[in-house]
């Protein structure tokens, strides 16, 4: 079932690649699903907010971690030995607490081949965060050791960010709740803060404060570790957004915040001591409410040169579009943004939630919700685009999605305000690329089931082949030409069985 990484030749796709010298980038197959409550319809668990990674000692090994917000608040963590050809589903060890509620995931691989999973635990009848746990995997996600507590109460939007360089030393970064009320922050005045372990998340240092502390009202931390082990961290500043952060909605939906939100950018290059701040933009222009705990997160990437990258979503033409920063190493100024997604401007269809992957060749993916094909603008698909000119141009976009699926199911939906999660998740090689989201197509309003799905790209781009291989892919040596080339690829077997199963009920 479902999709394989394997270490082979891409044949057909790079020979009618070869005579245009284009790259191309072309879905593998059918979508398939991950977590496996997708093949059952008795089970309608939500499953939202994948991060999905690959293991570097075994590129092969893959885990996903997702949020689960109904029936139950709980969270999942599924583990492939094949590249997503199969997943199994790890059981998450309780805390000392056998009652609290695992929830808000994530998961990442060092260097070594070690994989951390962190969580936290609710309590209370406001369901808030009692303390961040972390475990540990040796064995690929199969097995989790007995988590260990990392931090006290409300820590929200917990992220990992290991160093690629340094098997040993991985951050965490999270939002500190001050003081809380059900769907709300009381007032602005929590901070986002970066903890670090230089011993595998055995102990950790003092969380320190990264986020500008003139900002009051800042979320969605999305922490990366650059190739010379500089520490990024994006997130957003709503500004005097209180309809949001302070829930002044009252978790209904309806018009977004008028005003105009920052997207920033802090940076230490001291392992975390020490952090400037840059702003990245401070135009941006909301497209939809939301509950301030669950909120969309931008997205960051660092390319083999250390370029950054900041992604988000904007509405300042009139619609939802996804738009993308950067800046280059030394460069004091970002970029202008580049719009990404190829939809006529204005036409009245929402591009959104990006999430960035940079391959070791340094081309940019760019993965997103996308509703072009929906005049309503209600259903979605997912697209894919790639930059190999360092963010400057794109692709045309690819759909991912075998059927589209309805925007509107999911916690919050009886109340207006739908939630899809918080980010989608993207892995890239130089020659294939593992989009996964969330999908409702097995889902109701009245049931609320989401799954993860996932789909492969196979990328080609004959300009970067070796002068010989593109003189024999031209006439016909196609055994010679990828002799000596190692290309990540994504093949497919056994999809009719896998896929999402639509319930028939579902609103369209």
């Amino acid at each position: 079932m479902g999709l394989s990484l394997l270490l082979v030749g891409i044949g057909a796709l790079i020979v009618s690649a070869a005579f245009d010298e284009s790259p191309t980038v072309r879905v593998v197959g059918s979508d398939a699903p991950v977590n496996l409550s997708a093949r059952a319809a008795e089970d309608i668990s939500a499953h939202n907010s994948p991060t999905l990674v690959r293991n570097p000692v075994r590129p092969a090994n893959l885990a996903v971690s997702s949020r689960i917000d109904t029936p139950f608040f709980s969270c999942a963590l599924h583990v492939s030995p094949d590249g997503g050809a199969t997943w199994t589903q790890t059981a998450i060890p309780a805390p000392e607490d056998q009652e609290a509620k695992c929830f808000a995931p994530d998961v990442a691989f060092s260097a070594d081949g070690t994989l951390y999973f962190t969580f936290v635990t609710l309590e209370g009848r406001g369901n808030t965060p009692g303390a961040l746990w972390l475990t540990k995997s040796v064995d690929g996600g199969r097995t989790l050791s007995d988590p260990a507590r990392v931090a006290g109460p409300l820590t929200f939007q917990v992220r990992l960010a290991p160093d690629p360089q340094k098997a040993g030393r991985v951050y965490l970064t999270w939002l500190q709740g001050a003081d809380v009320a059900p769907l709300r922050f009381t007032a602005p005045g929590s901070p986002i803060v970066a903890a670090r372990s230089d011993d595998s998340g055995e102990t950790w240092s003092k969380p320190v404060p990264l986020s500008d502390p003139k900002r009051g009202r800042v979320v969605t931390p999305a922490p990366v570790v650059g190739p010379d082990g500089t520490l990024y961290v994006l997130y957003l500043d709503l500004g005097d957004d209180r309809l949001d952060y302070e829930a002044e909605h009252r978790g209904r939906g309806g018009k977004p915040y008028d005003g105009r939100y920052a997207l920033m950018l802090a940076r230490s290059r001291d392992r975390g001591a020490r952090w400037e701040q840059s702003v990245v933009d401070d135009r941006l222009s909301p497209i939809e409410r939301f509950i301030v705990f669950l909120a969309p997160a931008p997205t960051v990437a660092v390319d083999s040169t250390g370029r950054v990258y900041a992604a988000f979503q904007d509405d300042r033409l009139g619609d939802a579009d996804v738009w993308l920063w950067s800046l280059a190493r030394g460069a004091r100024d970002w970029s202008r943004p580049t719009r990404v997604n190829d939809t006529r401007p204005r036409d009245g269809t929402a591009q959104y939630l990006p999430k960035l992957a940079v391959a070791p060749d340094d081309r940019l993916d760019v993965l997103y919700y996308d509703r072009r094909e929906d005049r309503q603008n209600l259903l979605n698909q997912v697209s894919l685009q790639s930059s190999f000119d360092k963010g400057k141009s794109f692709t045309e976009a690819v759909n991912l999605t075998s059927r589209a699926f309805d925007s509107r199911i999911g916690f919050g939906a009886k109340e207006g305000l739908p939630d899809l999660g918080s980010r989608l998740a993207l892995i890239s090689g130089d020659r294939a690329a593992l989009g996964l989201w969330t999908d409702t197509r097995a889902g109701t309003p009245a049931t609320q089931k989401q799954d993860l799905a996932q789909a492969a790209i196979a990328v080609s781009d004959p300009t970067r082949l070796p002068d010989a291989a593109r003189s024999a892919l031209r006439f016909g040596g196609l055994a010679a030409a990828l002799a000596g080339l190692t290309l990540l690829t994504l093949a497919t077997r056994g999809r009719r069985n896998a896929r999402i199963r639509p319930d028939p009920a579902a609103a369209s």
